[in-house]
């Protein structure tokens, strides 16, 4: 194997474009085409620079007659990228097109999701208010029928963007390699969005730091007053608004930076982490349904829905610990 063949087998192995290999060899990537199509041959230094990134000997890349201990055809998951997608400049330009055009829409319904119960407790709310006398079943009935409407209006949205995109379904869950200056182009729009982003997430965590506030005040200001419940209920409302506006900037900044992350294969959507997300993914949406029945399985059944909302943000903090233990379990089992 002459070493033109070793570059390409070392450089796939550890799966990197002939731009990622350039990078750390800080040369340019025609470099590496002429050096892979034994048009040219790099000088010792570099020799020497790439033995030590791909963990080899310079004995093994410059004597033609040595190969590689384990053969790069190993059936091993970690070497076999028969799979391995190229995309171009003109897919990612698209892909990052596309994920522009749906993030906002995208986090508009993650926050429509999030308000649907709005309706619901505030028209609880206005029952239990006294001298009112409204009927509680009807407003009830108003408000579960106003939360599924909701939930209905983002799930349609939702289907519409996921068909959009499913062109580009195998960046999530695919091997790629880029080809030339794509990476560069994807580093430079991630690296200008970064100060936009750094904004989203600050102000979207204050805002969820702060939305128990008023609920504080209203318990503490009213506990014994007349109505108490009422303005409880109300404060959950404005609560919720407070976290539908961080949720909001969460999912803004979220698309556009996986966008980034997925075609540069870092983070997670590393070669490794692309195996476990079908897991993660089909975990999520049980979690999801499961926590949705109970909802309402317990309102239907207590018809509390006052007090029942809370198994929301219980969920929400518990959902990230079932998911760290999932991904948990799916390294050990790799191992």
């Amino acid at each position: 194997m002459i070493l033109a063949d070793k570059i390409i087998n070392e450089r796939k192995k550890n799966g990197w474009s002939q731009e990622d290999l350039a990078e750390k060899l800080s040369v340019s990537r025609q470099s590496i085409s002429k050096w892979e199509g034994a048009q040219s041959i790099p000088d010792i230094s570099k020799i020497i620079k790439m033995a030590e990134i791909f963990g080899v000997s310079t004995d093994y890349l410059l004597k033609d007659e040595l190969e590689p201990s384990e053969p790069v055809q190993s059936p091993a998951p970690d070497t076999d990228y028969t799979d391995v997608r190229t995309v171009s400049m003109e897919e990612a330009n698209e892909f990052l097109r596309l994920t522009e055009d749906i993030a906002p829409r995208r986090a508009n319904m993650v926050s429509l999701c999030v308000f649907s119960p709005v309706i619901l407790l505030f028209m609880i709310a206005m029952t239990q208010m006294e001298g009112m006398n409204l009927p509680l079943d009807i407003f009830v009935a108003v408000g579960v029928v106003s939360l599924l409407l909701l939930v209905a209006v983002a799930v349609v949205f939702f289907i519409i963007d996921a068909a959009r995109m499913k062109p580009f379904e195998y960046l999530e869950t695919a091997p790629i390699e880029t080809m030339y200056g794509v990476s560069g182009m994807v580093r430079e729009k991630k690296k200008n969005f970064e100060k936009k982003n750094i904004v989203y997430i600050a102000v979207g965590v204050t805002l969820c730091i702060i939305s128990p506030i008023p609920l504080i005040i209203a318990s503490i200001g009213n506990a014994e007053g007349k109505n108490a419940e009422s303005v409880i209920l109300f404060m959950v409302c404005v609560l919720l608004l407070f976290v539908c506006a961080g949720v909001n900037l969460f999912v803004r900044a979220g698309s556009l930076t996986d966008a980034f992350n997925m075609l540069l294969q870092e983070e997670d959507y590393t070669r490794e982490a692309k195996k476990k997300s079908p897991i993660v993914n089909s975990i999520s949406g049980i979690y999801w349904m499961c926590v949705t029945a109970v909802f309402l399985g317990w309102s239907f059944m207590t018809n509390d829905w006052g007090r029942t909302w809370i198994i929301w943000p219980i969920a929400g903090v518990l959902f990230a610990v079932v998911i760290s233990v999932v991904k948990g379990i799916v390294s050990a089992n790799r191992e």
